[in-house]
């Protein structure tokens, strides 16, 4: 090889594995710092990888269910003329498709079950233009005929109610009426022709959808009491919601997709670099480990040290040769890390499930994380400053040991050799 001295022999002490007992020990504790570092890389990289997955599916699964924009009425009642105000939304170039509905917070129940939901009335084939889970669900929700009180539930609330295609339900509209027994509350029955899973938790254990018609019925107005709308970008919500706030006047109230679990969503940031700091304190801990590896090395090459000072080596050579040995470290602890890193991130969903298998329970309960599986997404924005960092910080580490190494006075070190 050509390479200058200083990297030859740096190389030489970074793959030395045989001789006596103290430079057995030395490569010992140098392949435990390699290892340390890459474990440290690579859940670092796995741990960024889950939490992006996890918001990349909740996001999506979301917006199959949900409209980029939605604009509704300050109270429960109807919109005074939706059609102008749909037709005044769609003047702006980024709304691309509309759909009224009528949605009200209501009790389902079935025999002595009740919970609450939220129940959606819509006209399927405008509802299959600004939901992706109309569009999937479109032979089911067409089953959704004006007058004939069908509905279609929620997996999870379905389960909940013990019910399926075809069975009874009662639903308790908001209000009633006084009676000479009290108030008494309105209930009307409908019957369950359908039942979907969207894949989020909190709509399929908490979202039933009949046609527009029945619901204006049951929540007594006049017609819809909202429009969603789905834009040519889901990033651009919050500024076409300002825009359609300042175009459609007051009395309206417009909200985004972003507002919904919004603490969720602003909490995964935080919670991803709090992660990250504490993860990179591990690949810092197992990097300057390369410092005790170090200078042990440079305590057993003294002698070394002193023929190259004799040889006309200078203090700067001695540094890069120990440099050199520490950095090889680095970089094979990094890439080896990176690589495991992301063998295990892009297959998450083979490896949890097989877990689950063994362990004969599931690590996600899907009523906290919203999900049932362990999502993934690596991605290079997390990668790259994770090795560059783990570099960084090995490169740090040889710096006093290397110095060290330079300050060896010949003299000194062969006096008793």
């Amino acid at each position: 090889m050509n390479w200058p001295y200083e990297l030859q022999i740096g190389w030489r002490y970074a793959r030395a594995g045989r001789g006596g007992r103290r430079t057995r020990f030395v490569s010992f504790i140098s392949a435990v710092s390699v290892l340390g570092i890459a474990l440290g890389v690579a859940a670092l990289i796995i741990v960024l990888s889950v939490i992006n997955g996890f918001q990349k599916e909740v996001r999506e699964r979301m917006l199959a269910v949900i409209a980029h924009v939605e604009v509704t009425s300050a109270d429960l009642a109807a919109l005074p003329d939706w059609r102008a105000t749909r037709a005044r939304a769609k003047q702006n170039p980024a709304v691309l498709e509309a759909a009224p509905f009528v949605a009200a917070q209501t009790l389902i129940g079935r025999g002595e079950d009740l919970r609450g939901t939220l129940v959606r009335g819509i006209v399927p084939a405008e509802e299959a233009k600004v939901s992706a889970l109309a569009a999937r669900l479109s032979g089911m929700l067409a089953k959704l005929q004006p007058g004939q009180q069908g509905i279609v539930l929620g997996a999870e609330l379905a389960r909940t109610l013990s019910v399926r295609e075809g069975d009874k339900v009662t639903l308790v509209a908001p209000g009633g009426q006084a009676s000479a027994a009290g108030f008494v509350p309105r209930l009307m029955p409908f019957t369950v022709v359908g039942v979907f899973e969207a894949g989020h938790f909190q709509y399929d254990s908490g979202l039933a959808l009949m046609h527009l018609d029945d619901a204006a019925q049951l929540f007594r107005v006049a017609g819809p009491n909202g429009l969603q709308f789905r834009l040519s970008d889901a990033a651009l919500a919050q500024a076409v919601g300002d825009q359609l706030h300042a175009s459609l006047g007051p009395g309206l109230r417009v909200s985004d997709w972003t507002q919904a679990n919004r603490i969720w969503f602003e909490a995964l940031p935080y919670q991803k670099r709090m992660l990250s700091l504490i993860l990179t304190l591990i690949v810092a801990v197992a990097a300057f480990n390369l410092v005790s590896t170090l200078v042990m090395t440079v305590t057993d090459k003294q002698a070394d040290i002193a023929i190259l000072r004799t040889l006309g080596a200078s203090p700067r050579s001695i540094m890069a040769i120990f440099m050199m040995q520490g950095a090889v470290s680095g970089v094979i602890g990094t890439l080896s890390g990176v690589g495991l890193g992301l063998l295990i991130s892009f297959n998450v969903g083979v490896i949890v499930p097989a877990i689950e298998r063994v362990l004969g329970a599931s690590l996600l309960s899907p009523s906290v994380y919203l999900i049932d599986h362990m999502p993934s997404d690596p991605q290079q924005a997390d990668v790259l400053p994770i090795a560059i960092t783990s570099l960084l910080l090995a490169f740090a580490a040889t710096l006093y040991p290397a110095w060290r190494a330079s300050r060896v006075q010949p003299a000194e070190a062969l006096r008793y050799e």
